[in-house]
């Protein structure tokens, strides 16, 4: 892969094209033809199974119910989200080739004069996944229990932001622990494990610092949204300063307080009949991996024991 173009770079670019060049020089990442998409090694591997074993061990007094959805879901959902209207630079849509003879003929020939030939496949019925738990919420139609639901999930994401900052890539991986009921309890829940999940990242000897942070809503409205989300403190990241005093910090996990945003789109409601609140404990599995490399170091081996103890390297 020809790399990305690093003249003219402000200081944080360069810190962020210096880092990623250190990743794949160390073979930690594999380079590919599209800005934000890497192969792994097993090393990485390695550190992020560890991570992830942490994190299943800090949740386990949830009791949580564990699923696993697939990087695509259905349009119907998506469309139930509003993902579209709030983030239509983010969203990643499939499409599929539906036509005959004569119009594969047509593709072909575009394709052979080097034109664009996706204007002849059609929209398929499913869309890249954006948010780990967005295809939860479908499944949770009606009545929670008593007590309402905590649901672990983890699984790929796509978001469509390109960039040469290896903590933004396009696929990604997140572990969230969700919980659907009471609108007192999800507060309390989001509240209870952000300290929960400040405390676990600090053992691993990240710096995490609690910021409140908004989502990057898209255009007029999402301005008012991003309002709310901070007037009532409704996102919390915990944020590690990858790139030292040229950034404020990046986000590595979030808290967040969705109150009934997914939850009157899919129709779920509290055992007392009410509309169901969400909150969520998020974290973004390669940007930890990344933010333990930055602070620790490249070579693994050369890591404080107890870090290396707790993801069993």
């Amino acid at each position: 892969m020809t790399d990305i173009l690093e003249t003219g770079l402000t200081p944080l670019e360069e810190a962020r094209h210096g880092f990623r060049r250190e990743l794949l020089d160390a073979g930690l990442l594999i380079a590919s033809a599209s800005a934000g998409v890497y192969g792994r090694s097993a090393t990485f591997e390695a550190v992020l199974t560890g991570l992830d074993r942490v994190l299943t061990e800090l949740t386990a007094p949830l009791n949580a119910t564990a699923l696993r959805f697939p990087p695509v879901y259905p349009r119907a959902d998506f469309e139930l989200t509003d993902y579209i209207a709030s983030f239509p630079d983010l969203s990643g849509v499939v499409s599929s080739f539906e036509g005959g003879d004569r119009e594969h003929r047509e593709l072909l020939a575009a394709r052979e004069a080097g034109e664009r030939w996706d204007g002849y496949l059609t929209p398929a019925d499913v869309v890249l996944t954006n948010a780990i738990c967005h295809p939860l919420y479908a499944t949770l139609r009606g009545r929670m229990p008593a007590g309402g639901g905590v649901y672990d999930i983890l699984g790929w994401g796509f978001r469509h932001e390109p960039s040469a900052d290896p903590m933004r890539m396009q696929s990604f991986r997140m572990h969230e622990f969700v919980y659907v009921g009471e609108p007192d309890a999800a507060q309390e829940y989001r509240d209870t494990w952000l300290d929960k999940a400040v405390d676990a990242l600090s053992g691993l000897g990240l710096p995490v610092t609690p910021v409140a942070a908004n989502d990057p809503f898209f255009g007029r409205a999402g301005r008012m949204l991003v309002s709310e989300q901070l007037r009532d403190n409704l996102k919390v990241e915990l944020t590690v300063p990858m790139y030292g005093d040229l950034h404020e910090g990046t986000a590595i996990a979030s808290a967040n307080c969705q109150r009934d945003h997914l939850t009157a789109a899919f129709g779920i409601r509290t055992a007392g009949g009410e509309v169901a609140h969400g909150a969520c404990l998020a974290f973004g599995m390669e940007r930890t991996v990344l933010a333990l490399l930055r602070v620790h170091g490249l070579d693994v081996n050369d890591w404080p024991l107890d870090v290396r103890a707790r993801l069993a390297l």
